[in-house]
């Protein structure tokens, strides 16, 4: 197979913590090299070749091994469509980025989710699908969760109550999370394009599962489907490509409100992901557009999200969207792919963005699928699979690519993923831990796994040890786990020769089965704040479980957090009330916040006369300093004219006086210009007389 390189250059920036307690310090993150480069490593990804149509592809260690493997159940072709691809395929990964398949059922077309179902410490595989007609329990149904033996080669049925509620047509992505906080994984999936909408099912743990909701029958889909917890409540919410709601939030319960709010519509979205990309515990909402629009979003209040997309493109060639750290830098970043082309834009934490990689496949490339996040090799840092459909007319087809990143590690290291900071969790409740590593040489090493309720310092208790090194452990979080919003993960790996830790860069919450009483509330906010920016007010506290934050912003808007971010509408000084409640007690502190605007100074008006008359004349007026500055020009002429530059054609030939007046809510200065207009130069004309000869 011919190896392309694709070389991804990295412009390096620093990330500038600010004084706010509840910043993450990034200072101990790992560094990313200057360069990072990709390298096609797809060996062995065919067999089976594939047809068209979309396709859901996960990466995860199905035979504990240590070394990610790739799933599918695979696109039109399966099964045996005018293919060789059928049932739930794994690609089994050899630590160095090569591949063989193993194939069991006879049925396709779908989405998968991996996660341990049972909790029987292996994992198992759900999946929606549209060819459901094997004839035998396993692949009957659109809808379905299969248990793994921990080899990836055997899988059982465990579906009975799956896709007995209108999924007439075919069911397709589809995710896994404990959506009610009862120790095991739930099932949500999206219709296959038209008509069967969104389904959650609730596990049971005796193989059954009933169905906890669901939207409005109907609707169009783009087959995505992901859980993740935006308003950081610590219930799980779900983002779906769905064309009658993209975001709903989760009650903690199985069931789900429609949060459009002022999102783009619904029906113009046609990639969608999850990831908390500034550290306030709340995960934001990555868009891409059927325009091509890579986007990111905030939810701040019940029909509120705020823009983040700052120099994210406005339309490109993009289809789909992934939210992971692909420097590994502690910042998440926005990858993008779309009709051939692909993107990698290096986020700061604060909502800036920065383009830093780009790739392209043959074309004509259309995405129909894109994951990032294993580590197939080891390396340290993520890798990217995506299945693109290439050629033109009636000669098209899927083929899948999986790109490694090229660097080679020189020193063993583990790096924290999951749980992000500031996150919220629920005792007795599954979450995921997760990790990269980067490991020299061929012993990948073990991983153990220890929590500590009081802090980075501990002290430790452990969680799991003598884990295989693949990045994810599955944690049942003990019903007993005190409240805490100092809660950390400490990893450890160990090769034969060497043992490196790691430490969760910063706190996240567990509400626990024992609460305390809140005291030492404080509130804060990064002022004085100029008006027409955002302030960032937070709470702290010195102790206290399960709390939950209310604030009164002082301009009549209220929200609830114990990080948000408001932008007054006016200047003055707010006093922002925060009161931090739990079952037990209540506490309410003030911090005032000021909003200004600053005066304008250093004002200078010039012009580039002396123009000819019936010519234009540029003026321009320039500040040394002011904030939201509006500009109202008297030409000298009886005309007037806005904003800094302006041009202007003088009627008749002189000496005006241009004044402009700079303006804002803290005050208004002038300063004037002289316009010289001269006029055209006169027109000699010469007369010939006749020569009188006497």
């Amino acid at each position: 197979m011919q190896r392309i390189i694709y070389t991804l250059i990295l412009i390096a920036s620093t990330c500038l913590v600010g004084g706010s307690s509840t910043a993450w310090d990034v200072s101990a993150a790992p560094q990313a090299p200057s360069t990072l480069s990709y390298v096609e490593s797809s060996n062995g990804l065919v067999p089976p070749n594939l047809d068209g149509g979309p396709i859901e592809v996960e990466m995860g260690d199905v035979n504990d091994d240590g070394n990610p493997d790739l799933l599918s159940i695979g696109d039109h072709g399966s099964p045996y469509v005018n293919t060789d691809e059928h049932g739930v395929m794994v690609w089994f990964g050899n630590g160095q980025g090569g591949w063989s398949v193993y194939q069991n059922g006879e049925f396709g077309y779908g989405g998968i989710a991996l996660g341990d179902a049972n909790n029987d410490g292996l994992v198992d595989v759900g999946y929606g699908m549209h060819h459901n007609y094997s004839g035998m329990d396993f692949g009957d149904q659109l809808l379905e969760v299969a248990l793994g033996d921990g080899t990836g080669m055997s899988w059982t049925p465990w579906d009975d109550g799956l896709a007995t509620n209108g999924e007439s047509w075919g069911m397709f992505g589809t995710d896994f999370a404990d959506l009610d906080h009862d120790g095991d994984l739930d099932l949500g999936s999206v219709s296959f394009g038209c008509c069967n909408g969104v389904h959650v099912y609730l596990n049971q743990m005796d193989g059954s599962w009933e169905q906890s909701w669901s939207t409005t029958i109907g609707g169009n889909s783009n087959e995505q489907i992901t859980f993740g917890d935006v308003n950081g409540d610590g219930d799980m919410d779900l983002a779906a490509t769905y064309s009658y709601g993209v975001i709903y939030l989760g009650d903690g319960d199985g069931s789900f409100s429609l949060e459009q709010g002022n999102l783009p519509a619904a029906a113009d979205v046609s990639g969608v992901a999850l990831g908390d990309t500034n550290h306030d515990g709340q995960d934001e909402l990555g868009l891409v557009l059927n325009s091509g629009a890579v986007q990111v979003w905030r939810w701040q209040s019940p029909g509120v999200w705020e823009n983040m997309s700052g120099s994210l493109p406005s339309n490109g060639p993009y289809e789909v969207v992934q939210l992971a750290d692909m420097d590994m830098d502690g910042q998440l970043d926005v990858a993008a792919f779309g009709t051939g082309q692909g993107r990698v834009w290096l986020g700061d934490g604060a909502g800036g963005w920065l383009e830093s990689a780009s790739f392209s496949t043959p074309p004509y490339g259309y995405a129909q699928a894109f994951r990032v996040g294993g580590d197939a090799d080891h390396n340290g840092y993520p890798d990217i699979v995506l299945v693109s459909e290439e050629g033109d007319g009636w000669n098209y087809q899927n083929h899948m690519h999986f790109y490694k990143e090229a660097s080679t590690p020189d020193s063993l290291e583990i790096k924290p993923v999951a749980p992000a900071v500031h996150k919220t969790y629920y005792a007795g409740s599954v979450i995921f831990i997760d990790w990269i590593s980067a490991v020299p040489g061929d012993d990948l090493g073990r991983v153990s796994l220890e929590l500590s309720t009081h802090g980075a310092d501990g002290p430790w208790q452990p969680i799991n040890n003598d884990l295989p090194n693949n990045g994810r452990y599955q944690w049942l979080l003990p019903s007993g786990t005190p409240s805490s919003e100092q809660t950390f993960i400490r990893y450890t790996l160990s090769t034969t020769t060497e043992t490196v830790q790691a430490v969760t860069p910063g706190p996240f919450n567990i509400i626990g089965a024992q609460q305390e009483p809140i005291s030492g509330l404080e509130a804060h906010n990064d002022g004085p704040t100029i008006l027409g920016e955002t302030s960032v007010l937070s709470a702290t506290i010195i102790s206290g479980t399960n709390v939950l934050y209310g604030w009164d912003l002082g301009d009549g808007i209220t929200t609830t957090g114990r990080l948000v971010s408001h932008a007054y509408p006016e200047i003055g000084i707010y006093t922002a009330t925060v009161t931090a409640s739990n079952d037990i007690s209540s506490q309410t502190a003030t911090t005032a916040v000021e909003v200004y605007e600053e005066p304008i100074t250093g004002l200078m008006a010039i012009n580039d006369s002396p123009t000819l008359l019936g010519e234009t004349t540029h003026l321009t007026a320039t500040v040394d300093s002011g904030s939201n500055v509006v500009y109202s020009w008297d030409l000298g002429d009886g005309s007037t004219a806005g904003d800094s530059m302006v041009s202007h054609i003088y009627a008749v030939a002189g000496i005006y006086t241009a004044t402009v007046t700079a303006s804002n809510k803290a005050g208004e200065v002038q300063a004037s210009t002289s316009v010289v207009i001269i006029p055209p130069a006169p027109i000699h004309h010469y007369f010939w007389l006749p020569m009188i000869w006497r």
